[in-house]
C-alpha cells in the first residue's frame, strides 16, 4: 500500500498531538520534520520513534529535499502564513494549526496561494469533531430558535497563562485572543453558518501576565500580549456577537455561550469551569439547555448530550488525510476561517486605535 508521505513543520508542543494521530494511521508515513532550533527536530523524530525520518533546521530545506504529499504546520502564530505558503508552493497539502494567521492581510495572501496552487489547506479546529459541538450547530441550523439576533460567547480560564512563545508578541502576535479565543469564535460562527463580520469594537488587558504575583518573574518580564480581551462585533444578517476571552481573571468563567432567537434561546455551559484551566471552548462543552415556550408558558428543556469521548485530534488529522487521498474539499475551509481571522484582526486594530473599526474581507 502506498503511504501518504507527511512532514512536520515545527516540532514543539502541539506537533505531538499531530504525530500521535498520524501514528494510528496505516496509510500515513512521517518522513521528515523541521524546526528552527538546532537539534530539536532530530530529538523529536527520535522520541516519536522515526529514526529513519530526516531532520531539518528550516522548512524550506525540508520542502526542497523531501518528496512530500502533505505537511502539518505546527509553528508559532506569526510564522503560520510563511510556512503554509511555502508548503503549498512546494506542492504539498497543508493542515495548519489554529489560528490561521495573526493578521487578515496574511490570511488573504494565504488564500490567494491556496487558490493558485489548487492544494488542500485546512485549519486545525478539533472541536468541530466533538459530538456535542455538532449538536449545537444542528440546533441552531434547524430553525428552532427562529431568527438569531444576539450571541454571547466567552468562557475562559481563571488561571491558565501558558509560557514558551505564547506570551511574546514577536512569536504569538496576540495572546488569549488567538490561543483560545479563536475556538470560541469558531464554535458560534460555525453554528451560525459563518456570517461575515462588519464592525468590531474591542478592549484588551495584560494585568495578570505582567504581574510576577501571577506569572513567573522571567515570564512576566517578557509578557507582551493580552491575557484578557472583549469585543462587540456586528455580523451580517443583523446578528450581534458579544465576545470575551481570558487566560487569567478573578472569576470562574466570563459566562456561558448563549444564542438568543425570536422563537427560543440556547444556553451552552463551559465544560469544566471549576477547573482553573477549564472553561475554554477548545474541546467539548457542558450542559446545553433550550429556553422556549410550551403551551403558553416559559419552559427549559435540557438537550440530551453525546458522551464526548471522541479522539477529536485524531478525527481532525484523519479528515485531512481522507481529503488528500480522496480528493475531497478541505474539511475546515479557509473560506470560513477567513472570517474568524478577520474578527481577530479587527480586535487587534480596535484595541490599538481605541474605537470601533470596519472589517473588509477581500473576495478571493
Amino acid at each position: 500500500m502506498k503511504k501518504l508521505r507527511i512532514g512536520i513543520i515545527g516540532t514543539g508542543g502541539i506537533s505531538n498531538s499531530h504525530v500521535r494521530a498520524y501514528k494510528q494511521m496505516e496509510d500515513v508515513e512521517i518522513v521528515a520534520g523541521a524546526d528552527i532550533i538546532p537539534g530539536k527536530a532530530r530529538e523529536a523524530l527520535d522520541r516519536w520513534e522515526f529514526p529513519e525520518a530526516n531532520a531539518y533546521e528550516t522548512a524550506g530545506e525540508m520542502l526542497e529535499k523531501e518528496r512530500l504529499d502533505a505537511v502539518s504546520v505546527c509553528t508559532y502564530n506569526s510564522t503560520h502564513a510563511e510556512c503554509a505558503i511555502a508548503a503549498l508552493e512546494a506542492g504539498c497539502h497543508v493542515l495548519l494549526e489554529k489560528p490561521m494567521t495573526v493578521t487578515l492581510e496574511d490570511a488573504q495572501e494565504l488564500r490567494r496561494v491556496e487558490k493558485k496552487t489548487g492544494k488542500i489547506l485546512t485549519i486545525g479546529f478539533q472541536p468541530r469533531y466533538d459530538g456535542r459541538m455538532k449538536k449545537i450547530k444542528e440546533i441552531v441550523q434547524s430553525g428552532k430558535l427562529g431568527q438569531v439576533y444576539y450571541v454571547q460567547t466567552g468562557g475562559g480560564r481563571r488561571r491558565g497563562i501558558p509560557g514558551s512563545t505564547f506570551i511574546e508578541k514577536r512569536y504569538a502576535g496576540v495572546g488569549a485572543l488567538a490561543d483560545i479565543g479563536c475556538y470560541s469564535l469558531d464554535m458560534v460562527l460555525n453554528a451560525l453558518g459563518y456570517p461575515k463580520p462588519l464592525t468590531v469594537s474591542a478592549v484588551s488587558y495584560d494585568f495578570f501576565g505582567k504581574n510576577p504575583k501571577y506569572t513567573p518573574p522571567e515570564d512576566a518580564a517578557r509578557f507582551s500580549v493580552d491575557d484578557f480581551c472583549g469585543a462587540f462585533i456586528r455580523l451580517e444578517g443583523g446578528i450581534t456577537l458579544d465576545f470575551r476571552m481570558s487566560w487569567a481573571m478573578h472569576m470562574d468563567t466570563t459566562g456561558s455561550t448563549i444564542f438568543l432567537g425570536t422563537d427560543a434561546g440556547l444556553k451552552v455551559e463551559p465544560a469544566n469551569p471549576e477547573s482553573l484551566w477549564g472553561g475554554a471552548w477548545d474541546g467539548s462543552c457542558g450542559n446545553v439547555t433550550l429556553f422556549h415556550d410550551a403551551f403558553g408558558e416559559p419552559t427549559n428543556t435540557p438537550i440530551p448530550l453525546h458522551d464526548a469521548k471522541e479522539d477529536r485530534f485524531f478525527l481532525k488529522c484523519r479528515s485531512f488525510v481522507d481529503a488528500v487521498e480522496q480528493g475531497l474539499p478541505a474539511p475546515i475551509p479557509t473560506s470560513q476561517i477567513i472570517y474568524n481571522q478577520a474578527i481577530i484582526d479587527g480586535i487587534i486594530r480596535s484595541c490599538q486605535c481605541g474605537h470601533e473599526v470596519e472589517v473588509h474581507v477581500e473576495e478571493i
